[in-house]
């Protein structure tokens, strides 16, 4: 091309396609890549620069199952870490039922990746997880996000049986999909439910996901453990340095989201964000709004901290 501008102009092009394929649709595409760590091998993906950020998934949730625009979004300001517990997934090994030893998985990942430190976010079960690992490696965490989650100890209101009825099937279809994570008596969230759904839909390997009650035992038993508190998280959680992000939905069949009110006013160094007619699944509902809320927070939290 003897035309500078032209071939100035088809430079220009290039960048910009190689920009959005940098930047678009990260989710569908990353690589799933394996490392060993003392003897087993987790399963993670990793997509987006900047500073680490690992996600600790859902009761079930496997490498597919996060709602791959959130991750895009994330991914605009952050090295976005999914992975499968010990396992889960294609993770090799059994899952433990202490929450204290599944959090190691998220310490031995990072160590694997020669992350020095990282945030961490935990949906659900995974927000459990995230919690643990909050506390037991604090010279690593350095901001925490818990989403559709519950605070350690005993709580007063339970699980839904409308959560049992549909989670423990084999196989979930949408409506379950709907009930589980979504507000079913909002045409918004379930027209949100519907998007989700399709975005997930284009890249999930359903033979991945845990279906049988021999692993679904093994989440309920670390579970339990959580609740029985007998490594007092309940009482650390009220003094960490950590800043803590908490998000919820104001109907949440699994962890209701009233078992933190009692709680929310000791914690100091937490904020709390409950979004309206929604589930258990926030972040998929308001992919976008979830991405800015927890953006802001971990730019402005360090500067707001009381602690620092």
């Amino acid at each position: 091309m003897k035309n500078p501008f032209i071939r100035q102009s088809f430079l220009f092009v290039i960048l910009v396609v190689a920009s959005l394929e940098s930047y678009g649709q990260k989710a569908i595409a990353s690589e799933t890549k394996l490392v060993e760590v003392e003897g087993r091998k987790l399963a993670y993906r990793s997509i987006g620069k900047g500073t680490p950020i690992i996600f600790v998934n859902r009761f079930r949730g496997t490498l597919d199952t996060w709602d791959p625009l959130f991750l895009d979004k994330m991914a605009e300001n952050f090295n976005v870490i999914t992975f499968e517990y010990t396992g889960i997934g294609s993770s090799t090994g059994t899952l433990p039922t202490d929450i204290a030893i599944v959090a190691k998985d998220i310490k031995d990942l990072s160590q694997a990746l020669n992350l020095k430190k990282f945030i961490v976010l935990g949906w659900s079960y995974g927000g459990l997880v995230a919690q643990a690992a909050t506390l037991m490696y604090p010279d690593l965490i350095t901001h925490s996000i818990f989403i559709g989650t519950g605070p350690p100890g005993k709580n007063e209101v339970p699980l839904e049986k409308a959560f049992l009825d549909v989670a423990l099937k084999p196989i979930n279809n949408f409506d379950d999909e709907v009930v589980l994570f979504f507000e079913p008596k909002s045409e918004a969230s379930v027209a949100a439910a519907k998007a989700s759904h399709d975005r997930i839909a284009k890249r999930i390997d359903i033979s991945k996901i845990p279906s049988t009650m021999e692993v679904f035992n093994l989440y309920f038993k670390g579970g339990d453990g959580f609740r029985e508190d007998k490594s007092n998280f309940r009482e650390q959680l009220k003094t960490t340095k950590t800043p803590m992000l908490i998000i919820c939905g104001d109907h949440d069949i699994s962890f209701a989201v009233e078992n933190w009110y009692p709680f929310t006013r000791q914690l100091k160094n937490a904020q709390m964000i409950t979004f309206m007619q929604s589930g258990h699944g926030p972040q998929h509902q308001y992919p976008e709004l979830s991405a800015k809320y927890i953006t802001d927070f971990i730019n402005l939290s360090k500067k707001n901290s009381p602690f620092y």
